[in-house]
Order: structure tokens, then C-alpha cells, then sequence
């Protein structure tokens, strides 16, 4: 009779087994799930060429974190400000116009990194079929722009020290990619826009101003990181390994700018990452200012803030925001820099 039972009562003790594994292996990977160390922690980034792009595409925010991160891909400053007021991105990457909106409206966010003062990688191109050859000719053209973003903050303040009414133009809201297709069908006079759309459109274009001159005449604009208020009272380790990680980049660019764009795995990174071509990498690096860390803990500590109210101001000045705070300093934070 034992041998009988003997083969079933060896198959449970199998059977038994392996539940038990696979309960431990659920229980384990539940945990992992629920740990919050272990979720992916979701950043949106934007296709802007700057040095520390490198770092993103080596996976080096994870790896000098040890955090997994989820990097979400967006056209506009506004769309990653949606996205951070929905709480469905923790951190991420935008303007210094889209911030002054979003901070004007209330979003909790603040300021925690400066990418790039930006220069001539940001530029108002002119069709050369437009006729456009002077400011003046602007009037009664089609120029896109995304809108409440640096670009259309620096289209507007261009044609501010210009002295053309914006009721002279006809302003129209296109993301970049609308843009490069807008520009190719013949739909617009002129673009304000940045990589790639930038290089595609300057293939056919001439650039009539830059962000550089702009910011010459009073209206520098920025790229920065931001981060949700919550996720920074409950990160702060992860923050100041993002800055960190982020400077060293920076920092060998500025060491050495010839050696960093001219480095063949820098540029493919670099180009891989946002869509630009190899060929116009070092331009286009070279196109923004990149500050050290005690001019980032400078800046954002003194001029910066009255910098993001004037930019509010302006903004309200075109309809373009409700509202402006007395003033933004809450919203800027040196911490992570220290």
C-alpha cells in the first residue's frame, strides 16, 4: 500500500514547494513595488542640446543615485509644467517662461538647477523665400512660436526693443514638431524655436535675432530643472546626487569646450538623445552659458528671482498670465547646491 501513495505524496511535497517559492518571490517583488526607494522616480526632460545630456544617456543620474528613473520625452515647457501639476512627473526640465507662468499660477514648484543661460541655441529663422531681410519686414507675416515659452518670451521682447505691435503679426501656436511641418509645407513666414526643429528649419531659413542678443537687451532666458515642493522636502539626498551629477558634465565642458564637442562619444550621446545632428553639436553647445556651481548659488540667489517676476510681468503684460506674485523667491531653491 505504501507504494502506492508513494509517488503522489513525493508530488505534493513538490507542489508544496513551489507555492511556496513562487508566495515568497510575490511577497518579494511586492515589496520591491511598494518600496519607495525602489519606484522609478519619473523626470521629463526636453530636447534642448547642453552638456548634460551625457550624463542622462550613460545613465549616470542612476547610477551615482542608485534610483531608477523613468525620463519622459516632451515637446514644450508647458506640456512638462502640465504634467508636474498633475503630479505625474516629480521632476523636470522647462524655461524660464513656462516656469514664471506656471509659478505665477500657483504650480508647487521651485527652481533647483540652471542647465543653460541661453544664447544662439534658441533663434527667430526667417524663410528665405519670405522675403524677410530687416525687423520691419515682419509686419503682416506668419511666425510661429510655441507659445508661453522662452522662444515666445523672446519673439515678444524682440519685437518690443523692435517697436512692432504684436497686432502687426500673426502670432500661431505650434509645438516644434508642427513647426518643422508648418515650415516645410509653406504654412509660416518665420519661426522661434530651438533643436532639432532649429537646425531643420535654418536649413531653408536665415536667422534674423537669437536669444543671446535678446538677453543683450534686457530679456535673458534660462533652462532650468524643477522640482514638485513634496517630492524635495522627502528627496533631498536624490537632489543634491541629480545637481552633482549634473555639474560634473557641465563643468568639463567648460574645462575644456573643444575636447567635450568634439569628443565623437559625446556627440552621438548627445545627439541620439534630442534629435540634433552630429554635425551641428558643437555649434550648438557652444550657443549657451554654463554656469559653475557658485554662479549657479549666485544667480539663483540674487538676480534670478527678479528676472522670473520681470518675465511674469511681461508675460501679464500680453495676456499671457493672470497673475503676478510680489515676488517669486519661494520659488527658487539653492539647497541642493550646497
Amino acid at each position: 500500500m505504501r507504494k502506492q501513495y508513494k509517488k503522489p505524496l513525493f508530488t505534493t511535497v513538490i507542489v508544496l514547494a513551489a507555492l511556496v517559492g513562487f508566495l515568497v518571490y510575490q511577497t518579494r517583488g511586492n515589496t520591491d513595488i511598494t518600496d519607495e526607494g525602489k519606484k522609478p522616480i519619473i523626470i521629463a526632460y526636453q530636447t534642448g542640446v547642453d552638456p548634460s545630456k551625457v550624463a542622462q544617456a550613460e545613465g549616470l543620474y542612476e547610477k551615482n543615485s542608485n534610483q531608477p528613473i523613468e525620463w519622459k520625452k516632451f515637446d514644450t515647457g508647458p506640456d512638462v509644467v502640465n504634467a508636474l501639476a498633475s503630479g505625474d512627473v516629480s521632476i523636470g526640465n522647462i524655461g524660464s517662461s513656462p516656469f514664471a507662468a506656471a509659478t505665477s499660477r500657483g504650480v508647487p514648484i521651485e527652481a533647483f538647477l540652471i542647465t543653460a543661460k541661453l544664447g544662439s541655441s534658441e533663434a527667430l529663422v526667417v524663410n528665405q523665400k519670405s522675403g524677410i531681410k530687416q525687423p520691419s519686414d515682419l509686419i503682416g507675416k506668419t511666425i510661429a512660436v510655441p507659445f508661453v515659452s522662452t522662444t515666445h518670451y523672446s519673439l515678444l521682447s524682440a519685437l518690443k526693443h523692435w517697436n512692432i505691435p504684436e497686432n502687426k503679426v500673426k502670432i500661431i501656436n505650434l509645438r516644434p514638431p508642427e513647426i518643422v511641418a508648418a515650415w516645410n509645407r509653406g504654412d509660416i513666414d518665420a519661426a522661434y524655436v530651438w533643436e532639432p526643429a532649429l537646425s531643420k528649419v535654418k536649413a531653408t531659413g536665415n536667422v534674423l535675432i537669437d536669444s543671446h542678443q535678446v538677453g543683450e537687451w534686457g530679456a535673458p532666458t534660462y533652462d532650468l530643472w524643477v522640482v514638485r515642493k513634496d517630492f524635495a522636502e522627502k528627496n533631498p539626498e536624490f537632489l543634491k546626487s541629480f545637481v552633482s551629477t549634473a555639474l560634473t558634465q557641465l563643468e568639463k565642458y567648460n574645462q575644456n569646450p573643444e575636447a567635450f564637442s568634439h569628443d565623437e562619444k559625446n556627440v552621438n550621446e548627445i545627439s541620439t538623445l534630442t534629435g540634433s545632428s552630429p554635425a551641428d553639436i558643437a555649434l550648438l553647445l557652444s550657443g549657451n552659458t554654463y554656469l559653475s556651481r557658485k554662479q549657479q548659488i549666485e544667480t539663483l540667489s540674487n538676480e534670478f528671482s527678479k528676472n522670473i517676476l520681470d518675465t511674469a510681468q511681461f508675460l501679464k503684460g500680453q495676456g499671457k498670465v493672470d497673475q503676478v506674485k510680489a515676488d517669486y523667491h519661494d520659488n527658487v531653491s539653492t539647497a541642493f547646491l550646497q
